[in-house]
Formats: C-alpha cells, structure tokens, sequence
C-alpha cells in the first residue's frame, strides 16, 4: 500500500523557509562572532593579568634578598635583646637569692638539699605548726626543683633533681601522716560534747585536713559534714560501730599524677631539624639547634658511660648501694602500705628502671610543641600511656586534667588514747606509727545482696575555689599498686551546679581527684589580637565554652572574662606570659597547645613553618595593627593561612568595613581580592597591591607612615610576649 504524498509547497512558503533558513545561519554567525569577541578579551584579560602578575612577580624577585636580609636583621636584633633580658634576669635573680642568706637551701646544690632532707627525716618534731611551716618549704623547693629539670641540659642533672623531688614529696606525705598520728594520740582529751566524738579542721594555704575519731562507735552514726571545710564523708554502719579514724586530706598539689605519669608515659624523641623561618636559618637559631643536638650527644655518651660503670661496679658497692637504699626506705614510715611507700615511689632500682623515661621526659621539655622564638618547628613527640588502650577504666592524663590537687579519703585504726590511773596519765607507746584500718565488704544475709550501696562509703565535697570547671567535673580514683587513676568503682555521682558541690561513692577508701577533659574549650570559634596603643594589646579568644581576653603590656599579661569566675589571684592581675600560662592551666583554663591537642581538636592543619612565620611577623605589628580569623582560613590549605588585618589602635573594636583579607604562604605574601563577605573563595589579589616576600613589608605596604614608625618602636619585650602568647594557643590552627 503506497504512502499518500506530500503535498507540494507552494512558492510562498518555500520563500519564507529560505528566509528563516537564511535569519538563522546569520544568528548563528552573529552568535559565533559575540563568542569569538567575548573569548578574545578573556584570553586578553587573562594575558593583560599574566602580565601583571609576571610584572609584580618580577618586582618581588627582585627586592626579595633584601626583603629577606631586612627581616633577619629585625629578628635577629630582637631575639639577641630578648636573650641578654632573660639572661641578665636570671643572673640578677640568683644574686638576689644569694644575698638574702635564706635558711632555704639551694635545690640546684646537691649537698644542701640532701643535708635538708636528711634533718628533717630524723626530726621528730611532729607539732602542727612546725610541720606545716616545714612542708611549705619543702613544696617550695619541689616547685624550684621542677624548674631545674626543665632547664636541665646533663642526664647527671636530671637523674640527681629526679631523686631529689621524690625525696621531698614523700617527706611532705610521711611527716603529714606523722602529724596526724600525734593529733589523733590526744583525740579522747578532744572530744565533741554534741556527738562524744572527736572532730577537727586544719588548714593552711598548701593542704586542708578534716580528722574525725569514732570515740563512741555509735552503730547509729551515718555521716558528718565538716562545714568549714566543705568537705563531708558517710559510713556503713559496720565502721560506725568500730575503732577507727576517718581523715580526709585535701592537698592542693597534685604528686600522684606526677608519679602517675613518670610510671607510664613513655616518650620518644625524633629528630631534630634545623628551623627556616624565612627560607634560610638565622645563625643564632642554628647555634641554639647545633648546641641543643650536641646536648643530646652529651646526654647518650653520659648514660653510656653510667652504664658501663654500673657493670663494672664490685659486689661489695652494689651491697652497699642496697643497703643505703633499705636504710632510707625503712626510715621513711609507711602507714598505707596499699598506696605504695606513702603515695610516692621513692626506691632507687624504680629510679633506675625508669632511667631513660626519665631523661626523654624532661629533654621534652625542650622541644616543646609550643613554639618559642628560638625553636619555630619542633618535632612532635610520640608519648603513650601503658595500658591505657586496654583497660577503658585508666584516665589518659593527656585527654584528662586532674585539678584542684588531690583528695585523700584514708581510714586508719583509732591509736590507744591515754588513760588517768590515780593521777597519772598512761599512754601506751608504739612504733608502728598510724596503722590503716583494712576495710573488707561483708555481707551478713542474702537479703542484703539486694541493697550494695549499704557497703559502700560517700564523700561529699565542695568544688575548690582556686579552679574553673567548665563542665561537670568527673572523679577518679586513686590505683596505688598500678600507680594510676582510674574512673570503676565509683557509683551514685551527683553534681548540684548551683551549690558547687559534689558527691558520690566508692567501695573503700581511695585518694580521688577532680577532673575534666584537656581540651574542652577547644575548638576556637573566633580571635582578635587589637593594639590597644605602643606596646599594648588586647588577644581575644571565643573558646568553644568559655570567652576569655589577655591584656599585654610590655612583657606583662593580665587575664580577663566576663564569665564569674572568681579566682582573685589569677583574674585581673599582672604576670610574665609564663607564669600567667602556667596559673590558667592550674585553674583549668586551658588556651593553650601541645604536641597533642590535634589527636583530640578538629584543625585546619597548616604547614607549622608557615603558621610561625605569621605569628613572628604578627608581633612586630602589634601596636598597629589589628589580626582577626577569617571563614576562608580553613579553605584555602594547608601551606597557606588567611586572617584580616586593618590599622587600628584604642579600645573599641574595629569597623567592620576596615577589614583586608591577606594570603600568607612560605614565599609570598598578598592582600587578597576577596572580603569576608564574598561568596566564594578565590586567591586573587587586590589589584591595587603587590606581592612582598615577608609579610611585614607586606604590613608596611598597607599601613601609615605614623603606622610603620610606632612598628619600629615597638619594645623587643613586647613583641616577644605576644609572640609567646600566639605560638603558645596557635589561634591560626585552631580557629
């Protein structure tokens, strides 16, 4: 069957598809050209721009040696000013200690720290006021001595402050046992009239101790809140009705986790490279590098040679030795045996067991992840808790601070009380000092299985003034045998936030600390650094819960917050950039980066060489200018960061529309096209600048001549403290 045909266009219509053919072949070519036009200007545009950028380039490359030449010369003449401050500080401090002719004795002599700590042990004086004011010292030298290991630079050095802190914190725990033994020998001539118990509180500004003696072993007695002291415990009723004494000791210091932390952490010491803060190394930062590798050499060619003479020492010198080592050990009382020689290790063989953890500890202090002047790029360290990843209950005291110092909730056998016989006061003597009192879960029926919390012991306690809990605080306790805290068997916690109180329950007596996570004020959510005027500045952080300002003024710091914080030795006052750091970790506010703060915070990850360079030359324009985060910083890579910078000086914050957004990387500097508000992310530069090869001249393009001379004049004290403070919370990282 054929198709039916097509009819045939007429000839007015094969004329209108010509004319619709013909207007459509020149729309195409119309179209055709437009493009051709509109591709030949880009490709002009993208050639006129290549040769700007060849041309700034070229420019660049040309002032580049000197740019660099210039830099150097500026850091170097700060870095020499900053070293000849401190040294001359140090030298003027050791004068001042000199001549004041204390009865302290100096740590750092051997021989006199020895004699100390060998009187004391044999004083017998065990009057309260004597031994507290003795224990004083005795923390004081500890804190001296923690210093030395810090600056120590010989493994003898090391090996000889080691010894001598652990002497001293378990001289301060025995002599404390030793004066609770003496109070509790009178405790029947002490007697509440209202319970018939004895009851006390003493405190000084290191320690708080609440003593109760179960003189009427009344089964019915519960609990007892030591008010004053805000600190409370609860008893079963099997301990109600047996002779015993309760003692709770707060100390503010913390040497379990010290001892927690030399028993377990082990760490390992790369190898160290030689910085490039601006492409070639300054020759004092080599110098300081060449002397601290020849330090380590010194340091394995000593342990080496200890080595080799402990082989070859004759019987009769390791009998002695052992002997020497019995003899201190005996004469140290133990009256807690389950803690461990009184909380602190102190037998020479852990000592030497632990020789190289010890030396590779205290080195790290050296090549610190917080960046210092002289150190731009340290190497990470690798630093592992034993045990830590198998048994869940362990406290990582890396993701974990204890604060507020330590809790010890200790149960001891009431001593004999004295007796009047016709006159005389008899009492008994013994020389096994103060004995723990065991205590052991005993359950008298089958029904009692059902209530478990009628055998367990509570503690009550009032948070401790002298920290900041960010969040609940959690407890652990205290595992003398395995030298940790550990998070079992604690039960029942309660928090009242509104009374800062805590409590809870364990299944005996255990030291117990409070604690909340390292970095939790980690991330940053925003930072401003804004000059206040000549050498003073204003360093903002937004933590992630808590808002904080640091005031620098010339080499002194001063913390602010708007949070109520309390904390009147700590909040509003002026310290060095150190001890301000030191002080706020104490208090649990913690800005503050180390080697592992990246194994638990989100980053940016920048490239460190980069970040350091920013903050170097971000402290040479303090008193100018004011640094703030940027959105794109954690867009634009690793090997480069961005922040916003504008001129500014005085208290209020900066206009908004004053703000410039700058591209640092390791070669070149550039003030960027784009702001903060822009949609998109893009590395082009702002066509009214040029490239520079130091940020600083970078600075200086974009700055007043008023701006570039108060630069100039900035204190070498100031532009290293807020160096210091800016390497130390490394907000380019952690915003």
């Amino acid at each position: 069957m054929s198709g039916k045909k097509k009819p045939k266009l007429t000839k007015a219509e094969k004329a209108k598809l010509k004319q619709q053919e013909e207007e459509r072949r020149l729309r195409e070519e119309e179209e055709a050209r437009i493009q051709a036009e509109r591709e030949e200007q880009e490709r002009l545009e993208r050639q006129r721009k290549q040769e700007i950028l060849d041309g700034l380039e070229a420019k660049d490359l040309e002032r580049r040696d000197g740019e660099l030449e210039e830099l150097r010369s500026v850091l170097e003449k700060n870095h020499s000013a900053v070293i000849q401050y401190k040294n001359d500080v140090a030298e003027k401090s050791k004068w001042d200690k000199y001549m004041q002719c204390s009865d302290i004795p100096d740590p750092a002599v051997q021989q006199d720290i020895n004699t100390f700590i060998s009187l004391w042990r044999d004083d017998p004086n065990c009057n309260v006021t004597s031994v507290l004011q003795q224990c004083s010292v005795a923390l004081q030298l500890i804190e001296e001595l923690e210093e030395l290991l810090r600056n120590a630079d010989s493994l003898k050095e090391l090996l000889r402050y080691q010894e001598s802190l652990i002497h001293l914190q378990e001289m301060v725990y025995t002599k404390i046992v030793n004066m609770t033994a003496e109070i509790l020998k009178g405790a029947s001539a002490n007697i509440d009239t209202e319970t018939g118990n004895m009851q006390a509180v003493i405190k000084d500004e290191n320690l708080t101790m609440c003593l109760w003696a179960n003189l009427m072993r009344n089964h019915r007695f519960k609990c007892l809140d030591f008010e004053e002291a805000g600190m409370g415990f609860e008893l079963t009723k099997q301990l109600a009705a047996s002779n015993i004494t309760v003692r709770i000791l707060h100390t503010r210091y913390d040497h379990l986790s010290t001892l927690s932390r030399m028993t377990h952490m082990k760490m390992s010491l790369p190898s160290i490279k030689s910085p490039t803060t601006v492409e070639e190394v300054p020759p004092e930062q080599g110098e300081a590098k060449e002397n601290q590798e020849e330090i380590l050499e010194e340091d394995t060619d000593a342990q080496q040679q200890q080595e080799t003479v402990e082989d070859e020492e004759t019987p009769a010198q390791e009998s002695e030795g052992t002997k020497n080592s019995e003899s201190y050990v005996s004469r140290s009382s133990n009256p807690h045996p389950e803690d461990g020689d009184s909380q602190i290790q102190t037998q020479v063989e852990t000592l030497a067991g632990t020789l190289d953890t010890i030396l590779v500890e205290e080195l790290s202090f050296l090549f610190s992840i917080v960046y210092f002047p002289d150190d731009p790029t340290p190497p990470p360290l690798e630093e592992t808790i034993e045990d830590a990843s198998v048994d869940l209950h362990v406290v990582d005291l890396i993701q974990y601070t204890p604060l507020g110092g330590v809790f010890y909730y200790e149960l001891f056998q009431l001593p004999p009380q004295a007796v009047l016989v016709k006159g005389w006061e008899i009492q008994m003597h013994s020389d096994t000092g103060l004995q723990v009192f065991e205590y052991t879960i005993e359950k008298s029926s089958p029904t009692e299985e059902d209530d478990a919390s009628s055998t367990l012991v509570g503690l009550s306690v009032t948070l401790p003034d002298t920290v900041v809990f960010l969040e609940a605080p959690q407890v652990a306790r205290w595992a003398a045998a395995e030298k940790h805290w550990r998070t079992d068997g604690i039960s029942e916690f309660s928090y009242n936030e509104e009374e800062a109180k805590i409590s809870f329950k364990m299944e005996s007596f255990y030291p117990f600390v409070l604690m909340q996570q390292t970095y939790a004020n980690f991330p940053f959510q925003s930072w401003e650094l804004r000059p206040l005027g000549q050498d003073t500045a204003l360093f903002s952080i937004n933590g992630a819960l808590m808002d904080l300002s640091i005031t620098i003024k010339g080499n002194q710091c001063m913390l602010q917050s708007e949070r109520e914080v309390g904390l009147a030795n700590l909040f509003d006052q002026w310290m060095s950039g150190p001890d301000l750091q030191q002080a706020m970790l104490k208090a649990g506010i913690n800005v503050f980066v180390n080697e592992h703060t990246d194994k638990f915070v989100n980053s940016c990850g920048k490239d460190p060489l980069t970040e350091h360079t920013a903050y170097e030359q971000m402290s040479l324009f303090a008193s100018v200018c004011a640094f703030s985060w940027s959105k794109w910083n954690a867009q634009c890579g690793a090997e480069h960061v961005i922040m916003k910078v504008c001129e500014h000086q005085g208290p209020d914050p900066a206009p908004d529309d004053s703000w410039s957004l700058y591209l640092l990387g390791a070669k070149r500097f550039q003030k960027l096209e784009i702001t903060e508000s822009s949609e998109d992310f893009s590395t082009d530069h702002h066509p009214d600048s040029e490239f520079h090869s130091t940020f600083m001249h970078m600075l200086q393009d974009n700055v007043s001549a008023e701006g570039i001379s108060r630069s100039k004049e900035s204190s070498f004290l100031f532009v290293d403290a807020v160096q210091s403070l800016l390497c130390a919370t490394r907000p380019l990282m952690f915003c």
